[in-house]
Protein backbone atom coordinates (compact mmCIF):
# COMPACT_ATOMS: atom_id res chain seq x y z
CA UNK A 1 0.00 0.00 0.00
CA UNK A 2 2.24 2.69 -1.52
CA UNK A 3 -0.47 5.29 -1.91
CA UNK A 4 -3.72 6.37 -0.25
CA UNK A 5 -6.29 8.59 -1.25
CA UNK A 6 -9.32 10.17 0.77
CA UNK A 7 -12.69 11.88 -0.52
CA UNK A 8 -15.54 13.20 1.63
CA UNK A 9 -19.34 12.30 0.02
CA UNK A 10 -22.97 13.37 0.27
CA UNK A 11 -23.97 15.87 2.95
CA UNK A 12 -20.75 17.56 4.93
CA UNK A 13 -20.51 16.67 8.25
CA UNK A 14 -18.54 18.74 10.89
CA UNK A 15 -15.40 16.60 11.84
CA UNK A 16 -14.91 15.23 8.50
CA UNK A 17 -11.35 17.64 8.27
CA UNK A 18 -10.49 15.98 11.59
CA UNK A 19 -10.79 12.38 9.92
CA UNK A 20 -9.02 13.62 6.71
CA UNK A 21 -5.75 14.77 8.95
CA UNK A 22 -6.16 11.74 10.61
CA UNK A 23 -5.98 9.67 7.13
CA UNK A 24 -3.20 11.63 6.22
CA UNK A 25 -0.89 11.53 9.03
CA UNK A 26 -1.64 8.40 9.32
CA UNK A 27 -0.63 6.89 6.09
CA UNK A 28 2.51 8.80 5.70
CA UNK A 29 3.36 7.62 9.38
CA UNK A 30 2.96 4.01 7.51
CA UNK A 31 5.28 5.23 4.81
CA UNK A 32 2.61 5.68 2.16
CA UNK A 33 1.66 8.73 -0.12
CA UNK A 34 -1.63 10.30 0.51
CA UNK A 35 -3.70 12.36 -2.21
CA UNK A 36 -6.74 14.25 -1.81
CA UNK A 37 -9.93 14.15 -4.22
CA UNK A 38 -11.77 16.97 -4.43
CA UNK A 39 -15.75 17.14 -4.80
CA UNK A 40 -16.61 13.70 -4.08
CA UNK A 41 -17.03 11.10 -6.98
CA UNK A 42 -17.37 14.32 -9.02
CA UNK A 43 -13.85 15.10 -8.55
CA UNK A 44 -12.96 11.16 -8.89
CA UNK A 45 -13.83 10.56 -12.10
CA UNK A 46 -12.44 13.70 -12.92
CA UNK A 47 -8.80 13.02 -12.14
CA UNK A 48 -9.33 16.17 -9.02
CA UNK A 49 -6.19 14.79 -7.13
CA UNK A 50 -3.87 17.05 -5.04
CA UNK A 51 -1.20 15.39 -2.70
CA UNK A 52 -1.19 15.79 0.33
CA UNK A 53 1.35 16.13 2.97
CA UNK A 54 1.44 16.47 7.24
CA UNK A 55 1.93 20.45 6.92
CA UNK A 56 -1.51 20.38 4.56
CA UNK A 57 -4.02 19.06 6.92
CA UNK A 58 -2.27 21.22 10.05
CA UNK A 59 -5.14 23.46 11.67
CA UNK A 60 -7.87 21.73 10.01
CA UNK A 61 -8.83 19.91 12.82
CA UNK A 62 -11.32 22.06 14.46
CA UNK A 63 -13.02 23.32 10.88
CA UNK A 64 -16.02 22.51 9.99
CA UNK A 65 -17.00 21.30 6.36
CA UNK A 66 -14.87 19.47 4.71
CA UNK A 67 -11.57 20.99 2.70
CA UNK A 68 -11.76 18.48 0.08
CA UNK A 69 -15.19 19.78 -0.43
CA UNK A 70 -18.24 17.21 -1.30
CA UNK A 71 -20.46 16.53 -3.90
CA UNK A 72 -23.30 14.60 -4.86
CA UNK A 73 -22.86 12.65 -8.09
CA UNK A 74 -25.68 11.30 -10.83
CA UNK A 75 -22.55 10.14 -13.14
CA UNK A 76 -20.68 7.84 -10.76
CA UNK A 77 -24.01 5.69 -10.78
CA UNK A 78 -23.62 4.89 -14.27
CA UNK A 79 -21.67 2.70 -15.58
CA UNK A 80 -19.46 4.94 -17.56
CA UNK A 81 -19.03 6.65 -14.20
CA UNK A 82 -17.83 3.96 -12.70
CA UNK A 83 -14.83 2.81 -15.64
CA UNK A 84 -13.88 6.52 -15.66
CA UNK A 85 -13.36 6.22 -11.41
CA UNK A 86 -11.46 3.22 -11.58
CA UNK A 87 -9.63 4.65 -14.61
CA UNK A 88 -8.79 7.45 -12.25
CA UNK A 89 -7.28 5.67 -9.71
CA UNK A 90 -5.41 3.56 -11.91
CA UNK A 91 -3.39 6.69 -13.75
CA UNK A 92 -2.80 8.05 -10.33
CA UNK A 93 -0.98 4.89 -8.97
CA UNK A 94 -3.85 4.66 -6.22
CA UNK A 95 -3.45 1.59 -3.68
CA UNK A 96 -6.45 2.28 -1.75
CA UNK A 97 -9.25 4.35 -1.13
CA UNK A 98 -11.10 6.54 2.05
CA UNK A 99 -14.40 7.67 1.68
CA UNK A 100 -15.72 9.39 4.17
CA UNK A 101 -19.51 9.50 4.38
CA UNK A 102 -22.77 8.08 4.82
CA UNK A 103 -25.06 5.24 3.22
CA UNK A 104 -25.50 6.49 0.28
CA UNK A 105 -21.71 7.36 -0.06
CA UNK A 106 -21.11 3.27 1.06
CA UNK A 107 -22.79 2.35 -2.02
CA UNK A 108 -20.67 3.83 -4.08
CA UNK A 109 -18.02 2.74 -2.34
CA UNK A 110 -19.28 -0.72 -2.19
CA UNK A 111 -19.17 -0.42 -6.68
CA UNK A 112 -15.92 0.05 -6.68
CA UNK A 113 -14.64 -2.62 -4.21
CA UNK A 114 -16.73 -5.06 -6.75
CA UNK A 115 -14.27 -3.76 -9.55
CA UNK A 116 -11.03 -4.64 -7.44
CA UNK A 117 -10.83 -1.20 -5.20
CA UNK A 118 -9.61 -1.98 -2.42
CA UNK A 119 -11.75 0.61 0.06
CA UNK A 120 -12.67 1.08 3.45
CA UNK A 121 -15.57 3.52 4.42
CA UNK A 122 -15.57 5.98 7.56
CA UNK A 123 -18.98 6.91 8.69
CA UNK A 124 -19.93 10.68 8.41
CA UNK A 125 -23.31 11.80 8.51
CA UNK A 126 -25.05 14.22 11.13
CA UNK A 127 -28.22 11.79 10.91
CA UNK A 128 -26.23 9.26 12.41
CA UNK A 129 -28.30 6.57 10.48
CA UNK A 130 -25.45 3.91 9.40
CA UNK A 131 -25.84 0.89 10.64
CA UNK A 132 -22.68 -0.42 12.06
CA UNK A 133 -21.39 1.96 14.19
CA UNK A 134 -23.20 3.69 16.97
CA UNK A 135 -21.82 7.17 16.40
CA UNK A 136 -21.28 8.93 13.08
CA UNK A 137 -18.97 11.84 12.17
CA UNK A 138 -20.84 15.18 13.20
CA UNK A 139 -23.90 13.59 14.85
CA UNK A 140 -23.11 14.67 18.37
CA UNK A 141 -22.09 18.53 17.22
CA UNK A 142 -25.40 19.06 15.22
CA UNK A 143 -27.39 17.40 18.44
CA UNK A 144 -25.72 20.30 20.71
CA UNK A 145 -26.12 23.12 17.89
CA UNK A 146 -30.29 22.06 17.41
CA UNK A 147 -29.66 22.08 21.93
CA UNK A 148 -28.72 25.16 22.01
CA UNK A 149 -31.06 26.97 19.67
CA UNK A 150 -34.54 24.78 21.49
CA UNK A 151 -33.21 26.61 24.58
CA UNK A 152 -33.29 29.74 23.30
CA UNK A 153 -36.32 29.14 21.48
CA UNK A 154 -37.49 28.05 25.26
CA UNK A 155 -36.73 31.09 26.58
CA UNK A 156 -39.41 33.32 24.19
CA UNK A 157 -41.93 30.56 24.19
CA UNK A 158 -42.72 30.95 27.94
CA UNK A 159 -42.42 34.90 27.71
CA UNK A 160 -45.66 34.56 25.01
CA UNK A 161 -47.24 30.96 26.18
CA UNK A 162 -46.29 29.54 23.01
CA UNK A 163 -46.14 25.99 21.54
CA UNK A 164 -43.07 26.04 19.22
CA UNK A 165 -42.84 23.32 17.15
CA UNK A 166 -39.01 23.05 15.80
CA UNK A 167 -37.97 21.14 12.73
CA UNK A 168 -34.21 19.21 12.99
CA UNK A 169 -32.81 17.44 9.90
CA UNK A 170 -33.37 13.28 9.46
CA UNK A 171 -34.55 12.01 6.04
CA UNK A 172 -35.41 8.65 7.25
CA UNK A 173 -34.29 8.85 11.08
CA UNK A 174 -35.22 10.16 14.33
CA UNK A 175 -31.88 10.40 16.42
CA UNK A 176 -31.32 13.96 16.18
CA UNK A 177 -34.76 14.76 16.44
CA UNK A 178 -35.55 12.16 19.49
CA UNK A 179 -32.25 13.13 21.53
CA UNK A 180 -32.68 16.69 21.03
CA UNK A 181 -36.83 16.00 22.43
CA UNK A 182 -34.98 14.58 25.64
CA UNK A 183 -32.11 17.09 26.32
CA UNK A 184 -34.52 20.07 26.03
CA UNK A 185 -37.36 18.83 28.09
CA UNK A 186 -39.53 18.72 24.81
CA UNK A 187 -43.50 17.62 25.46
CA UNK A 188 -43.57 15.51 22.53
CA UNK A 189 -41.32 14.08 19.44
CA UNK A 190 -42.21 13.22 15.81
CA UNK A 191 -39.91 10.74 14.32
CA UNK A 192 -40.24 8.61 10.88
CA UNK A 193 -39.65 5.47 13.23
CA UNK A 194 -42.66 6.03 15.28
CA UNK A 195 -46.64 6.01 14.59
CA UNK A 196 -47.90 9.79 14.83
CA UNK A 197 -51.56 10.07 16.29
CA UNK A 198 -52.48 13.85 15.78
CA UNK A 199 -55.49 12.86 18.75
CA UNK A 200 -53.09 11.79 21.19
CA UNK A 201 -50.72 15.05 20.69
CA UNK A 202 -53.84 17.38 21.03
CA UNK A 203 -54.86 15.65 24.43
CA UNK A 204 -51.11 16.02 25.63
CA UNK A 205 -51.43 19.84 25.02
CA UNK A 206 -54.56 20.12 26.55
CA UNK A 207 -53.01 18.23 29.69
CA UNK A 208 -49.83 20.55 29.96
CA UNK A 209 -52.25 23.20 29.57
CA UNK A 210 -54.70 21.88 32.75
CA UNK A 211 -51.71 21.51 34.71
CA UNK A 212 -50.27 24.86 33.92
CA UNK A 213 -47.30 24.55 31.84
CA UNK A 214 -46.94 28.31 30.50
CA UNK A 215 -45.39 26.82 27.02
CA UNK A 216 -44.45 23.74 25.13
CA UNK A 217 -42.55 22.22 22.48
CA UNK A 218 -42.31 19.84 19.91
CA UNK A 219 -39.50 18.69 17.97
CA UNK A 220 -40.22 16.86 14.37
CA UNK A 221 -38.19 15.24 12.16
CA UNK A 222 -37.92 16.12 8.86
CA UNK A 223 -38.61 12.84 7.57
CA UNK A 224 -41.81 12.52 9.61
CA UNK A 225 -43.23 15.60 8.48
CA UNK A 226 -42.58 19.46 8.27
CA UNK A 227 -42.77 21.16 11.09
CA UNK A 228 -45.56 23.81 8.85
CA UNK A 229 -47.44 20.36 8.05
CA UNK A 230 -47.61 19.25 11.73
CA UNK A 231 -49.22 23.00 12.99
CA UNK A 232 -51.37 22.92 10.17
CA UNK A 233 -53.15 19.30 11.30
CA UNK A 234 -52.98 20.26 14.73
CA UNK A 235 -56.25 22.28 14.51
CA UNK A 236 -56.45 22.28 18.32
CA UNK A 237 -53.45 23.26 20.54
CA UNK A 238 -54.92 23.23 23.85
CA UNK A 239 -54.72 27.06 23.72
CA UNK A 240 -51.47 27.62 22.76
CA UNK A 241 -50.24 30.01 20.40
CA UNK A 242 -48.28 27.48 17.88
CA UNK A 243 -45.22 28.84 16.08
CA UNK A 244 -43.05 27.16 13.36
CA UNK A 245 -38.96 27.32 13.56
CA UNK A 246 -36.79 25.10 10.68
CA UNK A 247 -33.28 24.97 11.81
CA UNK A 248 -31.93 23.51 8.56
CA UNK A 249 -28.56 23.58 7.60
CA UNK A 250 -27.31 25.36 10.30
CA UNK A 251 -27.26 22.02 11.90
CA UNK A 252 -24.15 20.87 9.50
CA UNK A 253 -22.31 23.91 9.87
CA UNK A 254 -19.79 25.20 13.40
CA UNK A 255 -17.04 23.26 14.41
CA UNK A 256 -17.02 19.83 15.57
CA UNK A 257 -17.43 18.95 19.32
CA UNK A 258 -14.67 17.06 20.98
CA UNK A 259 -16.53 13.87 21.02
CA UNK A 260 -16.92 14.45 17.29
CA UNK A 261 -12.80 15.50 16.88
CA UNK A 262 -11.86 12.38 18.73
CA UNK A 263 -14.29 9.66 16.88
CA UNK A 264 -13.30 11.36 13.53
CA UNK A 265 -9.41 11.28 14.29
CA UNK A 266 -9.98 7.53 15.70
CA UNK A 267 -12.02 6.17 12.51
CA UNK A 268 -9.76 8.16 10.00
CA UNK A 269 -6.53 6.40 11.66
CA UNK A 270 -8.12 3.07 12.58
CA UNK A 271 -9.12 2.96 8.34
CA UNK A 272 -6.16 2.89 7.20
CA UNK A 273 -4.84 0.70 9.26
CA UNK A 274 -7.47 -1.51 7.76
CA UNK A 275 -6.36 -1.17 4.41
CA UNK A 276 -2.94 -1.65 5.45
CA UNK A 277 -3.92 -4.93 6.94
CA UNK A 278 -5.19 -5.92 3.31
CA UNK A 279 -8.97 -5.57 4.01
CA UNK A 280 -11.79 -4.01 1.32
CA UNK A 281 -15.23 -3.24 1.34
CA UNK A 282 -15.73 -3.04 4.93
CA UNK A 283 -16.74 0.19 7.07
CA UNK A 284 -15.57 1.27 10.50
CA UNK A 285 -16.87 2.44 13.63
CA UNK A 286 -17.49 2.38 17.32
CA UNK A 287 -19.48 0.29 19.23
CA UNK A 288 -19.66 0.34 23.11
CA UNK A 289 -16.68 2.95 22.41
CA UNK A 290 -14.92 -0.04 20.86
CA UNK A 291 -13.17 0.28 17.45
CA UNK A 292 -14.98 -2.26 14.54
CA UNK A 293 -15.08 -2.97 11.35
CA UNK A 294 -17.97 -4.19 9.41
CA UNK A 295 -19.53 -5.19 5.65
CA UNK A 296 -20.02 -1.82 3.62
CA UNK A 297 -23.52 -3.47 3.05
CA UNK A 298 -23.83 -3.33 6.70
CA UNK A 299 -24.63 0.65 6.53
CA UNK A 300 -27.77 -0.09 3.93
CA UNK A 301 -29.01 -3.59 4.50
CA UNK A 302 -29.78 -3.11 8.27
CA UNK A 303 -32.00 -0.64 9.56
CA UNK A 304 -30.61 1.10 13.05
CA UNK A 305 -33.04 1.40 15.86
CA UNK A 306 -33.96 4.27 17.86
CA UNK A 307 -33.41 3.69 21.94
CA UNK A 308 -37.23 2.73 23.14
CA UNK A 309 -35.68 3.69 26.65
CA UNK A 310 -35.60 7.38 25.26
CA UNK A 311 -39.10 7.54 23.65
CA UNK A 312 -40.67 6.23 26.69
CA UNK A 313 -38.99 8.80 28.48
CA UNK A 314 -39.79 11.65 26.79
CA UNK A 315 -43.55 10.66 27.18
CA UNK A 316 -42.58 10.28 30.78
CA UNK A 317 -41.17 13.18 32.00
CA UNK A 318 -43.51 15.58 29.82
CA UNK A 319 -46.34 15.85 32.39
Amino acid sequence: MKRIAVLTSGGDAPGMNAAIRAVTRSAIYNKAEVYGVFQGYEGLMDGAFQRLEPRDVGGIIHRGGTILRTARSERFRTDEGLADAVASLERHSIDGLVVIGGDGSFKGAYELHKLGVPVVGVPGTIDNDVAGTDETIGYDTALNTALEAVKKLRDTASSHDRLFIVEVMGREAGFLALNVAVASGAEFVVVPERRFDVGFLCDRLHQSRKAGKQHSLIVVAEGAMSAVELKDRLKDTGGYDARVTVLGYIQRGGSPTSFDTILASRMGAFAVDRLMEGESGIMVGTVCHEMVAAPLSRSWEGRKPLNPELIELVDRLSI
